[in-house]
């Protein structure tokens, strides 16, 4: 009974953790890395804010108060509370008095555009520029993320399939970027974050909404919850895109993004830009009796992975890198002097369509169907509730009345 009583004592452990990491959780996200902040401005905005230098306590940002932070040659930290040098420290904090709050980010060198973000922040030197950590509520930083890369004015269950994938993805890496000191970037490589959630109330519903609900493959691991802009009315196959194959995502037909905004688009190509790329970079046959006439002429009616045929070694992929285009599902054919190429729907293709799902959310299908859908070899769990189960599966195990078999 020892044993058992320990067992149980854990499993309540392992569950208390479970609920403040879900609903508490503080996620490290590096923000402004597409930028080498040499100086940036945090102004308030209605919230006090303490400000720590290393341990010191410095002080209250208070109705239009602001503080400046330089990195200076020596990389160290340099802080101004107003025009007020506060000396040169190491790190520098800055802690908000409400849950919630918000403050202003304006970077001064080099100038960047001005950002808000919720909760706490945290300034160290970096090698090229400051390393500037929002230290976020998980709820708030998904909600920023799910307005950045879903956009405003869509149906609240189209919001609930984004939260799922952007939770997913957050979970699976937050050690992405551990040794920079933060979990998460906001650059697109990890997830757009480039400001607190704005117009959208519907999306902080929808984060609550699908509170620890995650996807996970058939052995139990989260899953990459890839998507794209438009998929041209066919997803792609994983290896297609990156040579790995992905067991839980299958190429298929989708007819609700056909008729969207991204579903078409056409490029002109000058026709010697065109044969040059594909002799001189893949040595394509241009001599050959068959192969020759076809430079120019390429159909795809379902998606394929190489221009022709897999023997010429042409990734698709790689034509759309070079001429910028906006998927590998095109076909084309030469127009006078041009390359005329003609393609369907934005992006990779792999995993989930936005405008697909956003107008099965239209529909009134639920996000559970959107998402299986989209990911039909995956398993969708609220981890919380899985837990809960298995705590109650533990303590069956452990109780003096049961028998043995």
């Amino acid at each position: 009974m020892y044993f058992c009583r320990v067992k149980a004592l854990f499993t309540f452990i392992f569950l208390c953790f479970l609920s403040v990491c879900s609903y508490g959780q503080q996620i490290r996200i590096g923000v402004y890395r597409d930028h080498d902040i040499q100086r940036i401005v945090f102004g308030h905005n209605g919230i006090n804010y303490s400000v720590f230098a290393d341990t010191t306590y410095v002080g209250e940002l208070v109705n239009e108060g602001y503080v400046e932070i330089q990195q200076t040659n020596d990389k160290r930290l340099e802080l101004f509370v107003g025009i007020i040098s506060q000396g040169i420290v190491d790190k520098i904090t800055l802690i908000a008095s409400e849950e919630n709050a918000s403050i202003e980010l304006t970077p001064t060198i080099p100038t960047v555009k001005t950002r808000k973000y919720q909760d706490d922040f945290e300034i160290t030197p970096g090698l090229k520029g400051l390393t500037i950590v929002n230290i976020a509520h998980m709820h708030n930083y998904l909600s920023g993320v799910v307005e950045s890369e879903g956009g405003t004015g869509k149906e609240i269950e189209y919001y609930k399939v984004q939260a799922l994938m952007s939770r997913t993805y957050a979970m699976k890496y937050l050690s992405k970027h551990v040794k920079e000191g933060f979990n998460l970037c906001d650059r697109v490589h990890c997830q757009a974050y480039h400001y607190k959630l704005r117009f959208t109330p519907d999306i902080e519903k929808a984060v609550r909404a699908t509170e620890n609900v995650v996807m996970e493959d058939e052995r139990g691991n989260l899953v990459d919850a890839y998507f794209h802009a438009n998929c041209g009315g066919q997803t792609s196959e994983a290896d297609y895109i990156w040579n790995n194959r992905v067991d839980y995502l299958n190429t298929f037909k989708d007819t609700f993004c056909i008729y969207t905004k991204q579903a078409t688009w056409e490029k002109r190509i000058p026709k010697q830009q065109w044969a040059d790329f594909l002799i001189k970079r893949y040595n394509y046959p241009i001599n050959d009796s068959v192969l020759g006439p076809l430079v120019f002429n390429f159909t795809q009616t379902e998606r394929l992975a190489f221009y022709h045929n897999p023997m010429l070694g042409i990734p698709l992929r790689d034509i759309r890198q070079e001429f910028k285009l906006k998927s590998t599902y095109f076909s084309n054919y030469l127009d006078g002097k041009d390359v005329l190429v003609r393609g369907r729907g934005y992006g990779h293709g792999v995993g989930l369509c936005q405008e697909g799902a956003m107008q099965m959310a239209k529909y009134k299908y639920n996000y559970l169907q959107i998402a299986m859908y989209y990911f039909p070899g995956v398993q969708i769990h609220n981890i919380a509730e899985d837990a809960f189960y298995a705590q109650r599966g533990n303590l069956f195990l452990c109780s003096p009345y049961r028998t043995e078999d």
